[in-house]
């Protein structure tokens, strides 16, 4: 396309944001929910929501976590952020966490959350979620809601096509939103085309340890790798990335990476993938690189540094991975519950375009190819398009699936999600949204079995629907029934962070396997305090190590003298209770980095430096009981030359 036609169009369909803003917040945004609506989300005192719904946290680098239909909001889960309200991040034990070959970075840009799955359908394990900045891939445990694992990912920039799972979780997928020199090189930025590439990364999960290792990479050629889905079913042994920037550009892409009619959905077979792994085509490249991982039973974080990654080159792999042509820039690849649809969203097409599965392999079978790239074949658009959706509104982006044939696309430009029909591709209903959609989410719309019944829209802007909040406004998200031959919108709430990708999965799933609290005799912390007759203080040179328990409604110890100006006070925090919903607190006046926040049976460690003398109070932050004012205590810092000695108590100033 011309430049004058490619600015034309971006003029004209800023201006149509620009009218549909103002026309949509005029005109519908007041709109009342009647009292039947209301009545479908009110989750009455003392009863449970039907669904959990995980949101990314975008620049938070947090996942959300809410409840539906109710879209009240439970939990933040610390990922890639520190949070000073549990302490992770800042505690001894989870520093770890946020390790990375670039040194300690406490936080990330997170964008798609992904349930373990069992047979396609989200088994309730664990959930993924990527750090598109700093490449990483983080594994919740599902069972705490606690961050348990992050891997960082070599050869990488910009991880979003991230971290969507194969079938039953045997892998975990990644890709590069930019391309970058592999290995990274000192080279002009004009040299684009010749020295950049992309990766696309495979992470198993180990069926027996359920640990994460990133096992093989496949070099790729230097376009942006954009969204992902792995195939169900038939298309069990593959995966799925949407590509753009196939011209190369590396400068003003909204015009130069938007040129060519088509761009492509990268089709990788991870099974013929493995074969030439285990034949040893890979060849081991230097890359230095974090896995993080949290021990459970130690309730401490550690760091191993990984040296080295094996790499696929596909011009040494014949038939592991192809390229199917795809109309403009598309953003979103998704697969319908059958496994045979491939259906991607075109950010600048005016029809969605959806891949035929069965057809892929017979034109892989018959050879209908269209070229090659860097000794990937591109197969012929007619040979395995299916089928087009006409009239998908302006900017489709994302599609999931309702289980009963139906599927749901979001159009970010002219802010609507549309409902089409698998087979027919006849748009048979949409719904206008509050605004600029990007992702949607159905529960379970991206596996085998969807739960259906709600689609719900993640917005970007809110502009009007909420109370004014100075020049920043909340993102939201939206609750539509899709019970319905008619969709219907139910309910708006804020969500943490910009929401990006969401998943929700039905609460009973999690509930059963939900912990309530640590045993306090599995607890294996190299600092754990097993009882009060065990709390002490112990000095080893500058460092001083607190051993203290938190029991409803005193610290043991709860008065410290003897601590000097330059110490490094570690207090160790071991939390007795053994009940459910009974966290203890712990700060010192004055400290830099964080609270702690310590689950019942669990211990934890902060780190005090003590910079002037004098008596310092510390107490619990977490309200625990009547007498909750009353749990606190004292710590005497005395000048670094002092010689008064090291006294604690608890109750009288006997035990020392």
């Amino acid at each position: 396309m011309k430049s004058t036609n490619k600015k034309s169009l971006i003029i004209i369909s800023l201006a149509f944001v620009s009218f549909a803003l103002f026309y949509l917040g005029c005109q519908q945004s007041k709109d009342a929910i009647s009292g039947d609506v209301a009545s479908q989300v009110y989750v009455a005192p003392g009863s449970y929501d039907e669904f959990y719904l995980f949101t990314s946290g975008g620049f938070s680098g947090q996942i959300g976590v809410y409840g539906l239909p109710s879209g009240r909001h439970f939990k933040t889960v610390s990922v890639f952020s520190q949070n000073p309200e549990t302490g992770y991040g800042y505690s001894e034990e989870t520093k770890a966490m946020l390790m990375t070959s670039y040194g300690f970075i406490p936080w990330d840009d997170a964008h798609h959350p992904e349930l373990s799955m069992t047979d396609g359908v989200p088994d309730g394990r664990f959930i993924f979620i990527n750090g598109n900045n700093t490449p990483r891939v983080a594994k919740i445990d599902l069972r705490t809601f606690e961050t348990t694992e992050i891997v960082e990912i070599p050869n990488s920039a910009g991880n979003h096509a991230s971290p969507f799972v194969t079938e039953n979780t045997e892998y975990i997928v990644a890709s590069t939103r930019f391309s970058v020199p592999i290995p990274q090189a000192d080279v002009p930025l004009t040299s684009y085309k010749e020295n950049f590439k992309g990766t696309i990364s495979f992470i198993a999960l180990d069926p027996k340890t359920e640990r994460l290792n990133l096992a093989f990479q496949i070099i790729v050629p230097g376009f942006n790798y954009d969204l992902a889905h792995a195939g169900k079913g038939p298309s069990h042994d593959w995966a799925f990335f949407t590509s753009y920037n196939t011209e190369q550009a590396n400068s003003l892409l909204e015009i130069n990476a938007s040129k060519n009619d088509k761009d492509f959905i990268a089709a990788v077979n991870w099974k013929v993938a493995e074969k030439y792994v285990k034949e040893g085509k890979a060849k081991k490249m230097s890359a230095e690189y974090y896995h993080n991982y949290y021990d459970e039973k130690k309730h401490f974080a550690f760091s191993d540094v990984k040296k080295e990654v094996l790499v696929l080159d596909p011009k040494d792999c014949p038939g592991m991975i192809y390229y199917l042509p795809t109309p403009k820039s598309p953003h979103g690849v998704d697969v319908d519950p059958s496994g045979e649809y491939i259906v991607a969203g075109g950010k600048l097409a005016t029809v969605i375009p959806v891949h035929s599965f069965s057809k892929m392999i017979k034109a892989i079978e018959e050879k209908k190819f269209d070229g090659e790239v860097d000794g990937i074949p591109v197969l012929q658009y007619d040979a395995v398009v299916a089928g087009e959706v006409q009239n998908p509104g302006l900017g489709p982006l994302h599609t999931e699936f309702d289980g009963n044939g139906y599927a749901y696309t979001s159009a970010f430009i002219s802010s609507e999600i549309v409902k089409w029909k698998l087979g027919t591709w006849e748009v048979v209903d949409r719904i206008p949204v509050y605004y600029s959609i990007g992702h949607l989410c159905i529960p379970g719309g991206d596996s085998k079995k969807p739960w259906g019944k709600y689609v719900i829209a993640l917005n970007k802007i809110t502009k009007d629907r909420y109370l004014p909040t100075g020049p920043e406004l909340t993102q939201s998200a939206q609750l539509i029934d899709i019970t319905g031959e008619k969709m219907k919108m139910l309910l708006d709430f804020p969500t943490v962070g910009e929401p990006h990708y969401a998943q929700a999965i039905a609460a009973d799933i999690l509930m059963k396997n939900s912990t309530k609290f640590y045993k306090i005799e599995e607890n294996q912390h190299p600092y754990k305090t097993n009882g009060e007759k065990e709390a002490r203080v112990e000095r080893k040179g500058n460092d001083v190590h607190v051993y203290m328990t938190a029991i409803r409604s005193h610290f043991a110890p709860d008065n410290i003298e003897g601590i000097k100006v330059g110490d490094n006070v570690y207090f160790h925090v071991t939390n007795l209770e053994q009940d459910w919903d009974i966290p203890h607190g712990f700060v010192v006046k004055g400290m830099t980095n964080s609270e702690l926040l310590i689950m019942p049976g669990q211990t934890k460690s902060i780190l005090w430096k003590p910079t002037k003398p004098g008596v310092y109070p510390f107490y619990c932050t977490d309200f625990c009981s009547a007498l909750h004012q009353e749990m606190q205590g004292y710590v005497r810092v005395s000048p670094a030359n002092s010689n008064v000695p090291l006294v604690y108590y608890t109750g009288s100033p006997e035990k020392k």
